[in-house]
């Protein structure tokens, strides 16, 4: 039992479950492996889900084709191969986060530019602490509330079951987690000094949203940094995580944007999305391809997918 209470077990007996119960058994298994060993067996996860979800993989293909059209075929299928290795050893770094203990998490990462945080916090400032989807996005969580008290934004997943255990994981470590349109949470949390992870780089629609180029692509992209900064009297800092070949980690944590908010919510995006592409071009099969980045279009354009 923990500060949560205990876990509603009986709730999740149905045989519907089983499949996901087989799921975490399996990996919490292969989690008593080196850490090394885990990262090679994530690599071949990767590429036996590129085989098996066939969309995801068309998804995928096509935003690479899409944001790097100047790869040659084989480079873009190189990328392609890449991101799914990235994808199963992204599984295993979101085990290593949920049931890792903080000293091994610690060992792992460098940190380059915790000070701007430290210092927001010795000012009593909030901050919302923007990134992208990544695939090292919940390990990279975990690292960085290890050095701050953080809170966190989520969206509920289809499956009860996981939902549930990955909320109970992050509630471990960040306080409060609180649903994405929970925006007064959010605003009280910066307002109090705190930082607030924020990730604004997926695609729900035109709501709240305008097309700004990613990668020279339009992509509906919500503006909402530039309104919760600008609600809890917040700083604006970005962080960037990478995982380097020998199986550590470094993250980029970027001093606080100037001018920002500036007004001008969509010069306010721009500079995100620039940023994000910077960051993403350091190790370009980290980042999430497998989402529908440009499922809305500008009226008049067909649908790429």
């Amino acid at each position: 039992m923990d500060s949560q209470g205990p876990f509603p077990w009986r709730q999740f007996m149905h045989p519907r479950f089983w499949p996901t119960w087989l799921g975490l058994g399996i990996l919490r298994l292969l989690c008593l492996l080196p850490y090394p060993q885990q990262l090679k067996a994530g690599r071949s996860l990767g590429r036996l889900a590129r085989r098996l979800l066939k969309r995801r993989a068309h998804i995928a293909a096509t935003n690479i084709r899409l944001c790097f059209p100047k790869l040659t075929p084989a480079q873009q299928e190189q990328l392609l191969q890449d991101h799914f290795e990235a994808i199963g050893m992204g599984l295993f770094e979101a085990a290593l986060s949920w049931w890792g203990d903080d000293e091994t998490v610690r060992g792992l990462v460098q940190i380059e530019g915790l000070e701007h945080l430290e210092a927001a916090r010795r000012e009593g400032q909030g901050v919302v602490l923007v990134t992208g989807h990544f695939t090292t996005l919940e390990l990279a969580g975990h690292m960085l509330s290890l050095h701050n008290h953080m809170g966190a934004m989520y969206r509920p997943m289809k499956n009860r079951l996981m939902d549930r255990l990955v909320l109970r994981a992050r509630r471990r470590r960040l306080s409060p987690v609180f649903r994405r349109d929970d925006i007064r949470t959010m605003a009280r949390h910066l307002r109090k000094g705190e930082p607030i992870f924020y990730a604004y780089d997926q695609n729900y629609g035109l709501g709240h949203a305008l097309f700004i180029p990613f990668f020279n692509m339009p992509a509906a992209t919500i503006t909402a940094t530039s309104r919760f900064a600008s609600m809890g009297k917040a700083r604006v800092i970005l962080y960037f995580p990478r995982r380097l070949a020998d199986g550590s980690y470094r993250i980029q944590v970027t001093p606080p944007l100037e001018n920002f908010p500036s007004g001008n919510d969509e010069q306010d995006t721009r500079l995100l999305n620039r940023m994000l592409e910077q960051a993403v071009l350091e190790a370009p099969e980290q980042y999430f391809w497998i989402h529908r980045r440009f499922k809305t279009r500008p009226e008049g354009l067909d649908p790429v997918y």
